[in-house]
């Protein structure tokens, strides 16, 4: 996610908690997702649009953090 801020990501997950949190929180998403469609038949069941949904928020919430650097 965002290659192009690679080492700003990287500088902002040591020095700002809450930057670390999200950004965790959005790969745990991601992996949960992944998850699902492997495991699920349906790839669209409301448990799977609200995880999408809550890691698209915190992409964009990771992507303001970033451009406010």
């Amino acid at each position: 996610m965002f290659p192009e801020y690679r080492d700003l990501i990287s500088k902002l997950k040591t020095s700002n908690a809450h930057f670390s949190k999200i950004f965790d929180e959005h790969n745990q998403l991601d992996e949960e997702i992944r998850h699902h469609e492997k495991h699920y038949s349906s790839d669209s069941t409301p448990e799977l649009k609200i995880l999408k949904s809550k890691k698209l928020h915190l992409k964009e919430e990771i992507y303001t953090m970033l451009k406010k650097q």
